[in-house]
């Protein structure tokens, strides 16, 4: 299997919050927008969705189980930037020998930003 694109979607009972907080809090520019889904681009090959649960098949899991685990190059700024921004994030910890912090979007899905020392 080679795999070209990765697309990970999230299904939300709060989707117009979760839709905004990934467009305008963390600033992913949109692929693909329609009525109930919208498609973000994370890298030239991920992507991240956000389905409106109301009008899918699938429903929310609430951010039951879920992370999403973002590199990053420096992330002393993008810590800095997302409190400059007024994003709730949590302090610094140490991860797999990583330095790492986490944040919620409105749906309960946790992100983890994480970059190597």
């Amino acid at each position: 299997m080679n795999i070209l694109r990765t697309n990970t979607i999230l299904y939300c009972t709060r989707w117009a919050d979760t839709v905004k907080f990934y467009r305008e809090m963390i600033k992913l520019p949109v692929l693909l927008k329609k009525a109930w889904f919208v498609e973000f681009q994370l890298t030239d090959s991920s992507c991240l969705s956000v389905a409106d649960a109301a009008r899918t098949s699938i429903g929310s899991a609430g951010g039951d189980g879920i992370t999403l685990s973002w590199q990053v190059e420096n992330i002393d700024a993008v810590h800095d930037c997302m409190l400059a921004d007024g994003i709730d994030v949590g302090p610094f910890t140490v991860t797999w020998g990583s330095r790492a912090f986490y944040l919620f979007d409105p749906e309960g899905n946790r992100i983890e930003i994480w970059s190597r020392p």
